[in-house]
């Protein structure tokens, strides 16, 4: 069986899919790729070889410029990138059984799909951007006066409208150009009545969070055997564990002046620092208390540092939770705040949800986060994390793609 997998988005988009594509080969399967070609995504790919076939703009030159992306931005990306996905996903999906879409609202994949006579499957990494009676399009969790149903209703509608309006005229001019009739709810149609939850059951409870039927698979994890650089185990090995900060690819989201504040922060609790450069280019003044890294096997690095502050992705926060490791997360954007307080919920952290975290305030999250009662909490957390969410969505996908039974009704 030959699976196509497809994304669009930073790190925590793409190598949750090179783990499920590792996985799908463990089972016989033969899986490919469809991706932004940044560098960093080609090495990935290829130390798992997986193959990659690229697909539209490369995702760093965008998301790392000094100011955040516009709303002028995001109309132009989206139907470039709807019309990325026809063309490249309709050539990379000939001779495979089942496409899986994940990432930035892959408008596109579905219809691909559609066309070759194939099964789709929408992924997704969190519920938040699910239609919820639960809580509101955008919001950020723990926001104050619920609306009741019925606004909840309207602004879902609205948030719908507000999909249409960014991906609905190149969707359908798409579908135009291969035969296929028109949708009327972009949203909807991208996410099927079906999509797999590859988040972890404790970290991201499910059950009666959506409107939709979730398949929850636990989250897709690329098992990491690389050693350490010889410069960090030297670090690690010299002195008592550090703190680890980073903020992976926010670039132009992370707050003003954090490598400052972090090493303040991290000095006043006593403690030497590790710093991930990431697409955020954090780099504070040399010191020998502080060491920074580049790319590195984060799975075994977070077993031996004292804490984790960091955005609040997806992966970040599952990897951090596996290892055991307490943490501070200082989110964002997007789905950041609802990591943030489920790492607060689950008392394995510190959610430090403000503008502009001062070394004050993030000093007195670290000292909560270092105590030995979040540290044990934080242990019996990482012995209830799943490792195997991307096997148990392997065997499903192979199985879907086993039989085209489904291939336009979402999964």
């Amino acid at each position: 069986m030959r699976v196509l997998l497809t994304t669009w988005g930073s790190r925590g988009d793409v190598e949750p899919l090179v783990g499920l594509a590792a996985a799908v080969r463990g089972l016989g399967g033969e899986a490919r790729l469809c991706a932004p070609p940044d560098e960093e995504f080609a090495a990935l790919t290829a130390r798992a070889g997986v193959p990659l076939v690229p697909l539209g703009p490369a995702v760093r030159p965008i998301v790392s410029g000094t100011r955040p992306p516009t709303k002028e931005d995001a109309f132009k990306l989206a139907p470039a990138l709807v019309a990325a996905r026809f063309e490249t996903l309709t050539a990379a999906a000939e001779g495979c059984d089942v496409l899986l879409a994940t990432g930035l609202m892959p408008a596109g994949a579905r219809d691909v799909a559609e066309k070759l006579g194939i099964p789709y499957v929408y992924g997704c990494f969190h519920i938040f951007g699910l239609p919820s009676p639960r809580f509101r399009p955008g919001a950020r969790p723990g926001t104050p006066s619920a609306p009741d149903e019925t606004d909840l209703r309207v602004l879902w509608r609205q948030d719908a409208e507000r999909v249409n309006a960014l991906y609905g005229e190149a969707l359908n001019s798409g579908r135009a150009a291969i035969g296929l009739p028109p949708v009327d709810n972009v949203r909807d149609h991208v996410f099927g009545a079906r999509p797999w939850l590859a988040a972890d059951a404790t970290l991201c409870p499910s059950e009666g969070m959506t409107d939709l039927d979730l398949v929850p698979t636990g989250a897709w994890i690329l098992p990491d055997d690389r050693p350490l650089p010889t410069e960090l185990e030297a670090f690690l090995d010299a002195g008592a564990p550090p703190v680890y900060v980073g903020f992976g690819s926010m670039a132009a989201h992370a707050p003003e002046g954090i490598a400052r504040v972090a090493v303040e922060a991290c000095r006043a609790q006593g403690r030497r620092m590790v710093f991930a450069r990431g697409w955020a280019g954090l780099a504070p003044a040399d010191a020998a208390d502080c060491l920074v890294v580049g790319e590195v096997n984060q799975q075994a690095l977070f077993r031996r540092v004292a804490a984790v502050v960091h955005h609040g992705g997806a992966g970040t926060t599952t990897t951090a939770a596996r290892a055991g490791a307490p943490q501070v997360v200082v989110p964002r954007i997007a789905d950041q705040p609802y990591w943030a307080a489920r790492v607060a919920e689950l008392g394995i952290g510190v959610a430090l949800d403000a503008p502009a975290p001062t070394a004050a305030s993030l000093s007195a999250a670290l000292a909560t986060a270092l105590t030995p009662e979040t540290a044990a909490r934080a242990r019996a957390v990482a012995g209830t994390v799943r490792a195997d969410g991307a096997t148990v969505a392997a065997k499903l996908l192979l199985e879907t793609a086993g039989s085209r039974e489904g291939a336009s009704a979402g999964g």
